[in-house]
């Protein structure tokens, strides 16, 4: 039996090297040529075929045992990575490489993987469509004229072109989540500090993460255990248990007919499956949300980066950095910070004083009342729109604004520190959607052992 190698996930792929399915060379050299294939997709910032081909079979030979074992990982170009530069898509880190890999990466590495490629992004992680001026717009995989999603655009794209069988973003608002949904592949958002943040570009200490993105649920529990350290498996979940808050104001406000129609189908799915399906409401924390949400992000990036400079790129200085970013959304948003409407400390500590407290008691009042597993919603209010629409986008027939309608219903999750995983909903045709799964915080295995049970429910 011929394997499918551009569609094998990440467990399928280290069981076929292992047992001699595929050697890790030949696998290797097949992702190269599906890389110089799609290509177009300017899916990779950072990539030498050779160098693959040989990480490849050193990595398995070393440890032909670890979970991991020869598996290629492609990662955004913001996590430090020694074999590739590290440059958060901005002109003054495009020769920048670090000297020390992240501590993520290193966890890939003793796990028997290794970064093969280096992944596009939106410029600095600040932004979702991933159209970036200094690197160049990423493609996406459904049809090239359409955004991925962001800002781990590449990786998402990287996976849904099958050229990688997994990789790694980051997720600040819904950066792992957005792009998957607009792909069509999965992607998940651990609780808040669950993983290592060392070594990656930041945005904000309080809500970044890295997440992984991949083709199956079991691909994405692999990883969390990989990078947690945590090796319980999954329970089995069986639908018939499973209660699920379906939050219907402000996250199925306002939705693109195909996301609503897509979204709908697969809650009478898990419904027919055995889910219990619960009306939630959430009305009382959008005022705390609204006031952390940008205060916590625009008040810490401005103290964050330079910290990462310092640190990691000490040549070169925050005005370098600055003046060198290419794409006009990003530059507003850092421009913005530099003179008097800078984002005053006093409501950056109200935001971590009171607003955060505030939304995580509601948050696990509503669990709590209705005894939910996880609360279930479209990730996206829309799919995927034309690369250029960087302002505002067409929902509906009006003219929305493009972050934050596409960020309007991951970012709760994000500020809560809760994990969430996107799932994509089988569509007969046209672009992916993506239905979303938030648990609360620490619950990231229950989450995915749900998770699994709904993928293969969404699959029958």
């Amino acid at each position: 039996m011929s394997l499918d190698l551009e569609r094998l996930d990440a467990v399928a792929t280290v069981a076929a090297i292992r047992d001699g399915s595929v050697s890790a060379a030949e696998y290797a050299e097949g992702l190269a040529d599906r890389a110089a294939k799609h290509a177009d997709l300017n899916t990779l910032q950072s990539f030498d075929a050779e160098h693959v081909v040989r990480a490849a079979t050193e990595a398995f030979e070393a440890n032909p045992g670890a979970a991991l074992a020869g598996l290629p990982v492609v990662a955004k170009d913001n996590i430090n990575t020694t074999n590739y530069p590290t440059a958060g898509g901005t002109k003054a880190l495009l020769d920048h490489t670090p000297a020390t890999d992240a501590g993520v990466v290193q966890r890939i590495i003793r796990a028997g993987g290794f970064i093969g490629a280096k992944a596009g992004m939106h410029e600095l992680a600040f932004g979702i469509t991933s159209n970036n001026a200094v690197t160049g717009a990423v493609r996406n995989p459904a049809n090239p004229s359409m955004i991925p999603g962001g800002s781990s655009g590449g990786t998402a794209a990287a996976i849904a072109a099958g050229i990688f069988p997994a990789g790694l973003g980051t997720d600040t608002g819904g950066s792992c989540r957005i792009p998957a949904a607009l792909c069509g592949v999965i992607g998940f958002r651990p609780t808040t500090g669950r993983y290592d943040g060392d070594g990656v570009v930041p945005i904000s200490h309080t809500r970044d993460t890295v997440g992984p993105l991949a083709r199956s649920v079991r691909d994405i529990a692999l990883f969390d255990s990989v990078l947690s350290g945590i090796n319980t498996e999954l329970a089995d979940v069986e639908m018939g248990n499973v209660t699920l808050g379906v939050p219907r104001q402000m996250f199925f406000d306002n939705l693109d007919p195909v996301v609503a129609e897509a979204v709908e189908a697969q809650l009478s799915t898990l419904s027919a499956a055995g889910a219990k399906l619960v009306d939630v409401r959430f009305e009382p924390i959008w005022p705390h949300n609204e006031a952390f949400s940008f205060p916590v992000v625009l008040y810490e990036v401005m103290r964050d980066l330079p910290a990462y400079l310092t640190e990691h790129a000490p040549d070169i200085s925050f005005e370098t950095l600055v003046a060198g970013i290419g794409s006009p959304d990003v530059a507003g948003a850092i421009g913005s910070q530099l003179g008097e409407e800078a984002m005053p400390e006093a409501a950056y500590r109200a935001a971590m004083d009171e607003h955060r407290s505030a939304m995580r008691q509601i948050y696990g009042q509503v669990f709590e009342k209705y005894r939910l597993d996880a609360i279930v919603f479209p990730t996206t209010p829309l799919p995927a729109r034309p690369i250029g629409e960087d302002e505002t986008v067409t929902l509906n027939g009006e003219q929305v604004p493009t972050f934050p309608t596409y960020i309007r219903n991951t970012d709760l999750g994000s500020n809560v520190g809760a994990p969430g995983i996107s799932l994509p909903c089988p569509v007969s045709s046209g672009l992916p959607v993506g239905i979303e799964f938030d648990a609360m915080p620490g619950k990231d295995r229950s989450l995915l052992a749900l998770a699994r049970a709904a993928e293969k429910a969404m699959a029958q």
